[in-house]
């Protein structure tokens, strides 16, 4: 099988066009579609090792194989989450030896937290828009998926439609106690900080259970320290 991920953040690995369904991959068209669970799918590539590790301990094998669509976190964005834990809790205990590892992790916590990025919907590019829409997560929170064209990654010359990016976005309050909107109408109203977007570094694979796009590596597993990224 060609591997479609590697160790380095990839934001021009594979790149949609709003009038094709296809992907490519350094400028070739590639079949989406993988024969295997999305589950089955993870344990195909090692940037996934660790994620793996939770779902098995958190018990979400099955959810996640049952789930419209997965916004799969790479070992990267668990590790950022263990990392900054391990800063929190140095100054909360006032310890600067304490040590925080995966195995610190509270499972059980965790399995919501995990939850956030799982969706009975299926999620691609054909029912979300630039705007976004809200989904809800399996956890029950709503989450903001929007579909933005941009060149930051690009010289102008090698497409001539602006390639577009799938952003999963967690909405928060603002510290003045502006709030979340409810629904879609409420987008144009966000202020500044409330969009904790981050972008898909991978998009579109169609496992035989579901969708699977790709979180990219600075993303904070549970959004953790509320950083934009």
């Amino acid at each position: 099988m060609k591997k479609i991920f590697s160790g380095t953040l990839i934001l021009m690995t594979i790149v949609f066009f709003s009038c094709k369904k296809d992907y490519t991959i350094g400028g070739s068209v590639t079949n989406p579609h993988v024969n295997m669970t999305t589950y089955d799918y993870l344990k195909t590539n090692p940037l996934f090792d660790t994620l793996l590790l939770l779902i098995d301990r958190t018990g979400l094998q099955e959810e996640v194989n049952a789930s419209g669509t997965f916004f799969a976190i790479t070992d990267y964005s668990i590790n950022n989450y263990v990392t900054k834990k391990q800063e929190d809790l140095r100054v909360k205990m006032n310890d600067e030896n304490l040590v925080y590892t995966f195995d610190s992790i509270d499972y059980a916590v965790m399995k919501d937290s995990l939850r956030a990025y799982l969706f009975k919907d299926q999620i691609t590019r054909d029912n979300t828009t630039e705007i976004g829409r809200f989904f809800k997560a399996n956890d029950g929170e709503l989450r903001l998926v929007q579909l933005i064209p941009t060149t930051d990654y690009t010289d102008g010359t090698v497409f001539s439609t602006k390639p577009k990016y799938i952003y999963l976005t967690k909405l928060i309050p603002t510290e003045n106690g502006y709030p979340v909107p409810t629904d879609s109408t409420g987008l144009p109203g966000l202020k500044d900080g409330q969009e904790l977007q981050t972008l898909c570094q991978t998009t579109g694979i169609l496992t035989t259970t579901g969708v699977l796009h790709v979180l990219n590596n600075n993303h904070t597993f549970t959004y953790f320290g509320d950083l934009n990224n």
